[in-house]
């Protein structure tokens, strides 16, 4: 039976802007978060891929922990901890738990090798020490290590698992990882945010994206309408998803967030590392592509038509 503090629908793979020397913008991230919870989102998971938390520092980290769990509430906010170092994780994990957030998020510790029955242990040993729920973060392209069916099935049966978030190319992985989910008791929450119905029609039970960000009212809309059987027609929504990722995908991520945000008419606040002229020249190109997309489907933000 999936545990009844497990997460469903659409979480934000929370954007946080930041000026240009690392610090919150907190007004620009608190009329953000104000704009998705109208969209009508169910959650966040602050400082995922999306929310660059490689970039931050342990205490920036624990900063922006602070300054989403005040400005969501009362959403839940999943808490990403994961980091190359145990103690940090854990030290970001207690912090959470001091917020009094209701899980965290692990992924695969970062650079160097690792097996997976030495990732199984990495696992446990920052979930025991945390003593929170906790949802499995799967992002190869990104950390170079795929978390097996065995590794998940084995911290399903050995702790607080609630959640398998499977990002990245493998689509397929849901299929495998939701029959699983089934059979241990946890849900699976996709960050293919272009294939919502696919992965709703595959039992997900709801989707962590950086798309969310961008367009959330129509992730809401598809979420209603695919999984959870509301009335209506979530084909035109489904759709622009797939505008949007066409025009996005020319652009490296999550720069390619920022350009959506700059689009739909947020500061994404300053770049956290270097970006080349030819990435600011094609950033542009995508924001305007995504500007006249927006007019188009009427999505622009409602309060304001210009960037804040």
């Amino acid at each position: 039976m999936t545990n009844p503090s497990a997460p469903s629908g659409i979480y934000s793979a929370q954007w946080i802007p930041t000026d240009a020397n690392g610090r919150v913008e907190r007004a620009s991230l608190a009329a953000h978060i104000d704009f998705e919870r109208r969209a009508g989102i169910s959650g966040i998971l602050a400082l995922g891929s999306t929310g660059e938390f490689p970039l931050f520092t342990l205490d920036e980290r624990m900063a922006v922990l602070d300054a989403v769990a005040e400005l969501a509430a009362p959403l839940p906010v999943f808490a990403n901890i994961s980091d190359i170092r145990p103690a940090d994780a854990i030290e970001l994990g207690l912090h959470a738990k001091a917020l009094r957030l209701p899980a965290v998020a692990l992924m695969p510790p970062m650079f160097y090798p690792v097996s997976q029955a030495d990732l199984l242990t990495y696992f446990l040993h920052v979930a025991d020490v945390v003593d929170l729920p906790v949802m499995l973060y799967n992002f190869p392209e990104l950390t170079g290590k795929r978390i097996e069916l065995e590794t998940i099935a084995a911290f399903a049966e050995q702790s607080q698992m609630i959640a398998f978030k499977q990002s990245g190319a493998e689509f397929e992985y849901h299929r495998e990882v939701i029959a699983l989910g089934r059979e241990k008791g946890f849900v699976v929450m996709s960050g293919s945010d272009t294939r919502l119905p696919e992965v709703f029609a595959l039992g997900a039970g709801g989707a962590i994206g950086g798309l969310v960000n961008i367009v959330p009212e129509l992730m809401v809309q598809i979420d209603r309408v695919n999984r959870k059987g509301e009335p209506g027609d979530a084909t035109a929504a489904a759709a622009t998803m797939q505008e949007i990722g066409r025009i996005i995908d020319q652009l490296t991520f999550p720069l390619n967030v920022a350009a959506g945000l700059e689009a739909r008419g947020f500061d994404p606040g300053a770049p956290k590392s270097v970006v080349s002229a030819e990435s600011r020249t094609l950033y542009q190109k995508i924001v305007a592509e995504l500007r006249a997309l927006f007019e188009r489907h009427d999505l622009m933000p409602r309060q304001d038509r210009r960037p804040v």
